[in-house]
């Protein structure tokens, strides 16, 4: 049996978390040690994501774990639930994405933007994961232009008709409801959310095939064909593109935490691999490259722990910007996508194999570098953000 995860923490940033903060962290942390480590190699190379881990996650309260108590939600601050998304990702990223998509994507939505008897119905079944949630906002043709979205919801007897296609989305043939943006005018101010069942006629969901990277995570296309929802369907406070980007803002959040988590796995990987692997007489850590090699991973990560914390501490006091989560997002996943490859190579041929971590937190964070905003748009939004100049047109 692999030793428990011990953690990095050169800087003693465990010194500036409260009591509560670690101990929501340790929780977390030895679940994926127990639950997660022992299955996910078996499932990436199945392809599959291991959906006997849904009623553990739940019953930690990890879905939706900063929504307030009242809904059946943990009721967690920023910094927790950013150490909750840490230590999942520490385990993979699809299992962070699952969860982050539950509760960032489909439960901050339908709290932020819908209806008291909404979040009645919706929320308290979310969190307990009986009822798995997906978000339709990218399409084939639309995705770092999200404005440009085809999908369409036209007025109808009783509610509103959907027509429209959405692609990579994750949950999305696990799901039983989805969060589905599309356009009720031309252009984007007319950007409303519905509430789709997914079991509603005319919707259908099909399974991406022909993944390389988050093989251990469902990723599918939507399929809405005059899909008729009631008028109750409609998440009455969502209005214009700001509505899902706010969504997207939330969960770029659990990514910055997230990555660390990653690039963590893969630097406890490296290193206890670099003290037992012998080459030329003696351990290869004794080798100045090696050393070099970890010496920037411990040096990245660290940095990314102290901006991931000011950044929760910002979010929890009602601070934060989003051009401050694009900078964390953009940093952490390349910085982990840096770590995990250069672990990889210190592994040499044992690198790529499934029974070791770092092959496949690489190929995860290549998606995660891309998803909710690529690596270069988020260049681009802070680029504005210096300047004043928008680049995007």
């Amino acid at each position: 049996m692999a030793p428990k995860f011990q953690g990095v923490d050169f800087y003693n940033t465990d010194g500036l978390l409260s009591e509560e903060e670690r101990a929501v962290r340790d929780t977390v942390r030895n679940w994926v040690d127990d639950n997660v480590v022992p299955v996910i190699g078996d499932s990436y190379i199945a392809g599959k994501f291991p959906k006997q881990l849904v009623p553990g996650m739940a019953e930690l309260g990890l879905f939706g774990a900063n929504l307030p108590e009242e809904y059946g939600c943990a009721g967690l601050n920023n910094v927790a639930y950013g150490l909750i998304m840490q230590e999942l990702e520490r385990g993979d990223s699809g299992v962070r994405s699952f969860a982050s998509v539950q509760g960032a994507l489909v439960m901050y939505p339908i709290y932020t933007f819908g209806s008291g008897e909404q979040k009645k119905t919706w929320l308290p079944q979310m969190a307990s994961g009986k009822v798995i949630g997906c978000f339709g906002l990218t399409e084939p043709d639309y995705g770092s232009n999200p404005a440009g979205m085809i999908t369409v919801a036209k007025e109808a007897k009783g509610g509103c008709v959907l027509n429209g296609a959405k692609m990579w989305i994750t949950n999305g043939s696990t799901a039983q409801v989805a969060v589905v943006w599309a356009k009720t005018g031309k252009d984007a101010e007319s950007i409303r959310g519905f509430l789709v069942p997914t079991d509603a006629k005319g919707f259908s969901a099909r399974d991406q095939e022909g993944k390389l990277s988050l093989r251990a995570s469902d990723t599918s296309e939507l399929v809405l064909q005059d899909v008729h929802v009631p008028k109750d369907a409609l998440l009455p406070e969502s209005g214009g593109l700001k509505s899902p980007l706010m969504c997207l803002t939330a969960a770029r959040y659990g990514i910055a935490w997230g990555a660390v988590g990653a690039a963590m796995a893969c630097y406890d990987e490296a290193v206890s691999y670099a003290k037992n692997r012998i080459m030329f007489g003696k351990p290869i850590g004794g080798f100045q490259l090696q050393q070099a090699r970890l010496a920037e991973m411990l040096t990245e990560i660290t940095k990314a722990q102290l901006l991931c914390l000011q950044l929760g501490r910002l979010k929890d006091a009602g601070t934060v910007t989003p051009q401050q989560v694009s900078l964390a997002k953009r940093n952490n996943v390349s910085m982990a996508t840096d770590i995990a490859r250069e672990a990889r190579r210190l592994l040499g041929a044992n690198g790529i194999l499934a029974e070791y971590q770092a092959m496949r937190h690489l190929a995860n964070l290549e998606s995660v570098y891309t998803y909710e905003g690529t690596h270069d748009i988020h260049t681009l939004i802070l680029g504005q953000e210096i300047t004043g100049l928008s680049a995007f047109n």
